[in-house]
């Protein structure tokens, strides 16, 4: 992933450091439940572990380098740490890798890098839920405008829309874990997954000090519809944040202006006109959130390879795995500093739900009438009509508010007491259920 949109701690997870040392820990491993089973001599274990322990603390460049020069004969990354391995080794290494096919090592690196992501990308989540949560109780009374279709619908809580997206980003922290779950697995079974050259004590040995389970039944690769329901997951998140940030793009317009990002001093919004405050943060989550969606695909056509392996996955999951991680790591933490400063403006969401002369109350209104004794059908008419006349005449000199066209018909005149006119008015009633609401979402 570009710079831009990296940040270091998830970069790390994917950089060929970790991945070698990974590499070398499985390796290690294996050697060691060989040991443990009298397969290999217990004193080759141990001086792979220790001299493959310094040399993997002294891991520079310059090894990255090697292991590159090493490929550029061989054609094949892991025979190239291989060999790499034995330089630093000696006579003992003879006895790494016996009865591993490559992809043991690959898949079972993999999934220790995803899982370390999706660590990173759980306290992401938690960090966005804690900010949510934050700003859904600061307005848990602030009265605005929801709106359907982009249209004033009626009025509601900000607090309460704040709370829905800590809803849905809740389900999308469980949706993680449960990919989590899915993507920790380990495969060290050997060619075609028959377990022929190497037992499964070897793959149980590994997969537990590695905080992996073994994988019920590889062929030659872990199944790939794992990776394809942790990036469907990743694919559900993205489009979470989407959702907020257009929600963000929507209410900073101009027209609008009931919330904005944060505008830092001395941030410019335009290089030709000064005034300008752009919600730029909140555009460049959609981009991400775009990018994001774009692995899931690849990601389910992965699971369909020939027989026990190929390899047309991995040039994908090479691109997709560290780009995909690194991109939600970034949109996420990007989210939540954006909606920690979000500045609201309650003022001005009271100045547009009352904007339309109080037309926004037209479905209380119908109820009232209903109540009053009025069929539906008419009472629908009635509160049509006052709401169009409304409507069609703000602003102008003969522009009535609806209550005012309401007490004006005669259908309506002497049926509905003031008081209840007034209630069925109040955007506050809009309220009443808040509280209940608040306690289904946080307890």
């Amino acid at each position: 992933m570009v710079p831009r949109y990296a940040r270091p701690r998830m970069t790390a997870i994917w950089s060929p450091v970790n991945r070698y040392r990974i590499w070398f820990e499985i390796e290690a491993l294996a050697c060691e439940a060989l040991a443990r089973r009298g397969e290999i001599p217990a004193e080759a274990a141990e001086v792979i572990r220790t001299k493959g322990d310094a040399a993997m603390a002294a891991f520079s460049d310059a090894d990255v380098a090697r292991i590159d020069e090493i490929e550029a004969e061989t054609r094949h990354d892991v025979i190239a740490f291989l060999t790499w391995l034995a330089e630093k080794v000696g006579p003992e290494s003879r006895f790494v890798h016996m009865g591993m096919t490559s992809s043991d090592v690959l898949d079972t690196c993999l999934a220790v890098q995803l899982t370390q992501a999706t660590d990173i990308l759980l306290e992401d989540m938690d960090i966005l839920l804690t900010a949510l949560k934050k700003r859904a109780h600061e307005h848990k009374h602030t009265v605005t405008i929801g709106r359907s279709h982009g249209i004033h619908a009626e009025p509601m809580s900000f607090g309460q829309k704040l709370a829905g997206h800590y809803a849905e980003f809740a389900r999308n922290r469980r949706r993680l874990e449960v990919a989590r779950e899915e993507i920790a697995v380990c495969a060290i079974s050997g060619a075609v997954g028959t377990y022929a050259h190497i037992s499964p004590e070897v793959e149980e040995y590994v997969a537990s000090h590695l905080g992996l389970k073994a994988e019920s039944v590889s062929t030659q690769v872990i199944p790939r519809d794992r990776h394809a329901a942790f990036f469907c997951a990743l694919g559900v998140i993205a489009s979470g944040i989407e959702r907020l940030a257009t929600e963000v793009r929507h209410l900073q317009r101009s027209e609008v202006r009931e919330a904005e990002e944060f505008f830092h001093a001395g941030q410019k919004g335009s290089s030709a006109m000064p005034h300008k405050r752009n919600p730029v943060l909140s555009e460049n989550l959609t981009g991400l959130a775009r990018l994001i969606r774009s692995y899931v695909t690849p990601a389910l056509e992965n699971v369909a390879l020939w027989h026990e392996r190929d390899i047309s996955h991995s040039s994908v999951e090479r691109n997709i795995c560290p780009d995909g991680t690194i991109t939600l790591d970034f949109a996420l933490a990007r989210l939540s500093g954006m909606m920690e400063k979000l500045v609201v403006y309650p003022d001005q969401m009271i100045a547009n739900v009352e904007s339309l002369g109080g037309v926004v109350h037209s479905g209380e209104v119908l109820l009232v009438l209903a109540r009053a004794g009025i069929s539906r059908e008419d009472a629908y008419r009635i509160v049509q009509r006052a709401a169009m006349a409304t409507w069609t005449k703000l602003g102008t000199p003969e522009g009535r508010t609806f209550r005012e066209n309401l007490e004006a018909d005669p259908e309506v005149a002497g049926r509905v007491e003031k008081a209840v006119l007034d209630d069925a008015l109040d955007p506050a009633r809009h309220l009443r259920a808040v509280d209940q609401i608040f306690a289904r979402v946080f307890g």
